[in-house]
């Protein structure tokens, strides 16, 4: 299985989307949407924003593994 390292990540605020390379040695647990300066955390129960706000979610999660 190929595990993707990109995700569009969409700020819950004010919808501004981005191309975002995820890390793969961490957990992203803040991210500042450019547009508007909201910080995005996770949802209860996400490891992390690209699987709250992302097209794809975090490496580890692609792999069935768990999240930080």
């Amino acid at each position: 299985m190929e595990i993707l390292l990109k995700s569009e990540i969409k700020c819950s605020n004010c919808g501004h989307k981005k191309i975002e390379n995820m890390p793969t040695d961490a957990c992203q647990f803040f991210y500042e949407c450019e547009n508007c300066k909201k910080i995005l955390k996770p949802n209860q129960g996400d490891c992390c924003v690209y699987c709250s706000y992302g097209t794809v979610p975090c490496p580890p999660i692609q792999e069935n593994k768990t999240c930080c």
